[in-house]
């Protein structure tokens, strides 16, 4: 089985230290993004098989690098997972996580509960 590739995006180092080795030891191939246009490049270039996407970032927010990503051909299957801390843990599970067609992930969140929703994704 091919290894699958993960782009994380956030622009608090720490959020992408933690998520990249997460996901390494579980096998993933991991691209860092520290802000918006470096994730669409990197998208855009590599074309990994998901992305974990804080919403609110300096500059090109996650929002805005969703909409950019949808609307190229080469990147608009993509599945994205939102972690943002704008919505609460109730209000995600209110939600049942999922809003228009994109997971939703409330910080802080576990490392397992974010390794759950990558392995349905991904």
């Amino acid at each position: 089985m091919d290894k699958k590739t993960v782009l994380i995006v956030d622009d608090e180092k720490d959020v992408l230290s933690v998520l990249e080795k997460t996901l390494s030891t579980e096998g993933y191939c991991v691209l860092r993004a520290e802000n918006g246009n470096d994730a669409v490049m990197l998208a855009r270039s590599k074309h990994p098989d998901l992305i974990i996407l804080d919403i609110v970032m300096p500059g090109l927010g996650g929002g805005e690098v969703a909409a950019m990503l949808r609307e190229n051909p080469m990147t608009k299957d993509i599945p994205i997972i939102f972690q943002t801390c704008i919505i609460s843990k109730t209000e995600e599970t209110v939600a049942c996580s999922l809003i228009a067609g994109n997971m939703f992930i409330a910080k802080p969140y576990s490392a397992e509960e974010m390794l759950a929703e990558v392995r349905k994704l991904a």
